[in-house]
């Protein structure tokens, strides 16, 4: 239902004020809504009629909307469309009703002076019910108020008590507090203790273990931290002399407090002050492992001196940086050991005239540097060159031992002769019957002198990658065959591809191109991209340069945790070969 009033005068105001205020009641507004609602429309109406002009008021419902179960009145006012345009001077309210609509007589003021006189007077009754509710709501805050009145009474009785309570139980706190504070304390420092163990532990690098002992210590339990490591030859050679409490406590294995008056830390020995501080203390700390002195642990106070449960923690802290270190140079050694054997299982190429052979090899950075991907490069009894690069999977001494007896039996299958494909199915049965439950990939080639063309064969191994001289990049992808070991009878197929002079061929491992989130394919793609990016002069020129050229894009974004192989094989444009067109296959 819409009501509509034009409004120019003063009783045109008062009319359409009356008719709403009507309306609001027949629509069953409550009466402070109403009240609100119409006080609103008056100031509105006051303000128009200063303004002068035409205007007009419409009066609408709306029925009950989703968000709103409830039927809503609108009334806006603005300027009259044929006396103005400015919509910047709308005005808008609303306010709920109920389901009832309103009776059309209501919208119809006459305006007669008694009409309108009836109306003014009878314009207070909301006015009038809203104080009575005023009123009503007056006489109870007053009697809340007496009624909180006499409860404050009976609060503060009860605070007396209370307060005479809280004084007998104030030692009680007093002595909870003191136990919280120790509690508190007891807990930062096994919570230090914790953290800085895991945080010792997580190296394998004695060196950073060391470097990492003033970090954790300073400025909280020391203000300067000394860590010296017996048998350090490059350390002690650099190195200012040592207290002699230092040297005590590496010698007796017992931690020693030098100051000039005794420390009374538990578990800890006093001594004179040192020459080298002789004003102020110092707690020196063995670090040991397996009852075997590796140094001391240098420490000077926070402040005056340490707390006794300080010095406790520290002298544990120290026993696990010892166990720390222990376990890291054990490591380094036996990393060594691995590194040294897994360089020596890798040969060295051979020099052929026209052909330049480039590898790298890249241990993972986790565990013991050694692994199962290996590359080698031999000639056959009949004056061709054999180049193969192969994983064995898993990682380890294990891997690394099964890699070397393939590589031996590889050499020991060629000296009878035969085409790639035939040694790597000789490879698959050797496999399958030494070792069952392990597996291995692989891709051999063979290069014949004066012969424009390239024999390989594959098996379960990411694909060749030749670059022509011509600068394009191809990827070797024919059918290869399956993993090395399976147990699967397999005749592994040879490939031949053209070999124009110039040609580099590129053979590597998945560790170069394989990433967890990525996949193998964007590592290969980023592999023929760095290839196509070396000219004939840096091919032709240095290939171990060249090979760290490709390298160090591939390896930005490695996760280190397998390992890399990389044999590039180039054929000098010197070589007098015919024109011969792209490989059998494309990508």
């Amino acid at each position: 239902m819409t009501h509509t009033w034009h409004i120019t005068t003063v009783v045109d105001a008062a009319r359409a004020r009356i008719a709403t205020a009507r309306l609001a009641a027949e629509h069953g507004v409550p009466v402070l809504d109403r009240t609100r609602l119409v006080t609103a429309l008056t100031a509105q109406l006051r303000q128009c009629l200063t303004k002068g002009g035409a205007w007009r008021l419409t009066f609408t419902t709306t029925p009950p909307s989703p968000a709103e179960d409830r039927p809503r009145l609108w009334i806006t006012l603005r300027p009259d469309p044929g006396d103005r345009s400015d919509a910047d001077l709308t005005w808008q309210a609303s306010a709920p009703a109920t389901e009832r609509e309103g009776r059309a007589r209501t919208a119809v003021v006459p305006a007669r002076t008694t009409a309108l006189a009836e109306a003014l007077f009878g314009a207070d009754d909301d006015t009038a019910r809203v104080l009575d509710t005023l009123t009503e709501q007056e006489a109870l805050v007053a009697f809340h108020r007496e009624e909180l009145h006499q409860t404050n009474q009976g609060v503060l009785a009860l605070h007396a008590e209370l307060d005479a309570a809280g004084r007998a139980q104030q030692k009680l706190f007093a002595a909870e507090r003191a136990a919280r504070t120790e509690a508190e304390e007891a807990r930062r420092r096994l919570t230090f203790l914790a953290d800085a163990s895991a945080a010792l532990t997580a190296s394998l690098n004695h060196g950073e273990i060391v470097r990492l002992l003033p970090e954790l210590l300073i400025p909280t339990y020391a203000r300067s931290v000394d860590v010296w490591l017996l048998g350090d030859e490059v350390e002690e050679h650099g190195h200012a002399p040592r207290p002699a409490a230092a040297v005590v406590a590496a010698r007796t294995g017992r931690p020693q407090y030098a100051a000039p008056h005794p420390g009374g830390l538990p578990g800890v020995d006093d001594r004179p002050p040192s020459a080298l501080h002789p004003t102020g203390p110092l707690l020196c700390v063995p670090l040991s492992a397996r009852r075997t002195p590796l140094g001391v642990l240098i420490l000077t106070p926070p402040g005056d001196r340490w707390n006794p449960d300080d010095a406790v923690m520290l002298i544990e802290l120290a026993r696990r940086a010892g166990i720390a270190i222990d376990n890291a140079q054990r490591f380094e050694h036996n990393r060594d050991i691995a590194e040294t054997l897994q360089r020596a299982l890798l040969t060295d190429l051979p020099a052929t005239p026209g052909l330049q052979l480039a590898a790298r090899y890249l241990p993972a950075t986790h565990g013991l540097n050694i692994g199962g991907d290996w590359y080698d490069a031999f000639r056959q009894p009949d004056g061709s060159l054999i180049a193969v690069i192969g994983d064995v999977t898993g990682h380890g001494l294990h891997a690394a031992v099964m890699m070397s007896q393939l590589r031996t039996a590889l050499r020991a299958y060629a000296v009878d002769g035969g085409t790639p494909g035939q040694l790597l199915t000789r490879l698959h049965l050797f496999l399958h019957h030494l070792q069952p439950d392990l597996y291995a990939t692989a891709v051999i080639v063979r290069f014949r002198p004066g012969e424009p063309e390239l024999t390989w064969a594959a098996a379960g191994h990411p694909p060749p990658v030749l670059r022509t001289p011509d600068g394009r990049v191809h990827t070797l992808d024919d059918k290869p065959g399956a993993m090395l070991g399976i147990p699967l009878r397999q005749d592994i197929a040879d490939h031949t591809v053209s070999l124009p002079a110039g040609s580099t061929l590129a053979l590597y491992t998945d560790g170069l191109v394989e990433r967890r989130a990525q996949g193998i394919d964007p590592g290969i793609e980023r592999l023929t991209e760095a290839l196509s990016a070396l000219g004939p002069p840096d091919l032709d020129g240095d290939l171990e340069r060249a090979a760290d050229r490709v390298l160090d894009p591939m390896l930005r974004d490695s996760e280190g945790d397998d390992d890399v192989c990389l044999l590039l094989c180039h054929f000098g444009s010197g070589q007098t070969a015919p024109v011969i067109g792209a490989p059998s296959r494309r990508p």
